[in-house]
């Protein structure tokens, strides 16, 4: 059987709903609704065993009833280089490391590694098509400011964070999309203390999801 169809008949059978589960195990009501539609990567053993302990198994039996092309495809691979979080949202006001909607993990080179401190970030959207689409995984470092070019993740207003290309003005900041349909937003250098707007993190790669 297949995880998605193996999650799902268990929520069903237990009455429980995808956000009840998400929350039992510590990842994202998103994160468990795109594994029952067939629309992410099959996860890392680490999430594997997060998904065995919600249904009250060991990871091995949940391992033994699935299918055999999802157990070649959960195996843990050896590490060649560091994993960092893949983030569904960052809120202002919490620290990143204090974030607990973990949906999944990458791995970074260790070259790149030392250059600084990472966390991935999940797309929302379609602000930033074509390059970066909806749930592409954003590699951020985090970092406090960006120069004209940078796409960085910038928080606003207290909202969750937004990825879009920065243009440092003379007295401020402007926040542009590249999706055309989308308006630039620009900020003076009083708004971004007032609201406030700040920068937390410049994106380094964007990597797709097939």
């Amino acid at each position: 059987m297949k995880l998605a169809e193996l999650l799902k008949t268990y929520r069903v059978e237990h009455r429980i709903s995808a956000r009840e589960f998400a929350k039992s195990i510590g990842v994202s009501n998103t994160y468990i609704s795109l594994i029952e539609k067939g629309e992410t990567k099959s996860p890392t053993f680490d999430m594997l065993k997060k998904i065995a302990k919600g249904m009250s198994l060991d990871v091995d039996e949940l391992v033994n009833m699935l299918d055999d092309d999802t157990i070649v495809s959960v195996r843990p691979k050896t590490m060649s280089g560091i994993r960092i979080p893949v983030l569904g949202r960052v809120i202002a006001g919490i620290p990143i490391e204090a974030v607990e909607e973990i949906i999944d993990y990458e791995e970074i080179a260790e070259s790149l590694a030392k250059t600084g401190e990472f966390f991935a970030l999940q797309i929302k959207g379609d602000s930033m098509e074509p390059e970066m689409r909806e749930g592409d995984i954003a590699i951020v470092r985090k970092q406090e400011t960006a120069e004209t070019g940078d796409i960085a993740i910038v928080l606003v207003n207290g909202d969750d964070a937004t990825v879009k290309k920065v243009r440092i003005l003379d007295e401020g900041i402007m926040l542009i999309p590249f999706n055309a349909k989308y308006t630039p937003w620009a900020y003076t250098a009083e708004e971004c203390e007032s609201l406030p707007v700040r920068i937390i993190g410049k994106v380094i790669e964007c990597r797709r999801k097939y």
